[in-house]
């Protein structure tokens, strides 16, 4: 009895002093290096640091679990008996899976005794944030933006029509836009004659997304496509801005301007208020996305006019189009009224120089004009 008596308080003794040994965590720092952003579908090199530190024998693991949105190469775990100062490095790659803003708050730190019987675990503070800009593709745009000048000698190639000031009328030839047609001066002559515009110099390119309309799929897509449209432009030396949700960027030439317009972007998302289009820079180019025009923004388009060399609305109703890559889809269901309409007035509108861009069946954004 006496024996057994030994036995268990030398038990509870050494369970007691396990128990100890567990309760005060080791002394652990965690660094974390990457690039504060990147372009979705790419990676970013990532390099966690840690160092552990504790005077008395512990078993620690760690675990440093990313957004759902940027996925490691391997997973970022460890586990080991520790005692003294340790430092450890992990290097991977992150990809970049979906665009969006992402914020891991620490690393999940778990400690025991030796043996392991007694575990506790807290979240250490390493707090990182990754920007991931919507994808890019290039574009065949011809007529939406291959002609614009931001600088030089208009000429008759190039430079941006302005429908509102008529510089002559030609004769009607293979390829010209119907809305170009001069139908009075064609019934006196006898024959098909078009409208020859003056053509200004776009001072800037603003690409407006329409998020109150639409679902994720909608906006990931108009995102993606404004992400280019405003690469393209700053190919070109335009000044780009984005704008949406009541929110516009700086313009500027530079990579500050694109980097803020690409910010704006990553972190759109549906916003049910009515759309409010920006002031838009004397003799600039606006680019509305949209997928379904209201009326309300139709008016605000003539409005904005007012100072743009060029108006472009560009629907994009859910499920009537391409992304790059995809393949054709069945469509069951009709466009949306609102498109509809908008098609019907595309003529009128493109008198008042508005160009009116409608996707649908299995046109892909890659060929948005041509």
């Amino acid at each position: 009895m006496t024996a057994a008596l030994l036995w268990l308080a030398l038990i509870a003794a050494v369970t007691g002093g396990l128990w100890g040994l567990s309760r005060r965590p080791p002394h652990v720092t965690v660094t974390r290096e990457v690039p504060g952003s990147g372009f979705e579908g790419g990676g970013l090199p990532l390099t966690v640091t840690v160092t552990v530190r504790s005077r008395r024998p512990l078993r620690v693991t760690l675990s440093d679990p990313t957004p759902r949105g940027v996925v490691p190469g391997h997973e970022l775990t460890a586990a080991a008996l520790h005692l003294g100062q340790t430092t450890q490095t992990f290097t991977t790659t992150l990809r970049l899976n979906r665009r969006g803003h992402f914020e891991w708050p620490g690393l999940d730190l778990a400690w025991a005794d030796p043996l392991g019987l007694f575990w506790q675990q807290t979240t250490l503070p390493a707090a990182t944030a990754v920007t991931v800009y919507p994808g890019t593709h290039g574009l065949l745009l011809p007529d939406l933006l291959r002609p614009l000048l931001s600088e030089g000698t208009l000429s008759r190639q190039l430079g941006l029509d302005d429908p509102l000031s008529l510089r002559s009328a030609r004769e009607y030839v293979t390829g010209d836009a119907p809305g170009r047609i001069h139908w009075r001066l064609s019934a006196r002559r006898g024959e098909l004659v078009v409208r020859e515009p003056e053509r200004t110099a776009a001072s800037s390119l603003t690409v407006f997304v329409d998020a109150s309309a639409g679902g994720s799929t909608f906006v990931d897509s108009a995102a993606r496509l404004a992400a280019s449209l405003l690469r393209e432009g700053q190919t070109l030396g335009l000044p780009v801005a984005a704008a949406a949700a009541g929110q516009v960027t700086p313009a500027g030439r530079g990579a500050d301007a694109l980097h803020a317009a690409l910010h704006l972007l990553a972190r759109l998302e549906h916003d049910p208020a009515p759309p409010a289009l920006p002031v838009t820079r004397a003799g600039g180019n606006l680019i509305i996305l949209t997928a379904r025009p209201s009326a309300d923004l139709t008016t605000q388009a003539l409005h904005a006019r007012a100072t743009a060399s060029r108006v472009s609305i560009v629907a994009l109703p859910e499920g009537f189009y391409l992304e790059p890559g995809e393949q054709p889809r069945r469509q069951w269901a009709g466009l949306p009224d609102a498109v509809r309409d908008l098609e019907r007035r595309a003529a009128v509108l493109a008198e008042s120089g508005i160009l009116v861009y409608v996707l649908r069946g299995n046109q892909s954004v890659l060929t948005l004009a041509g």
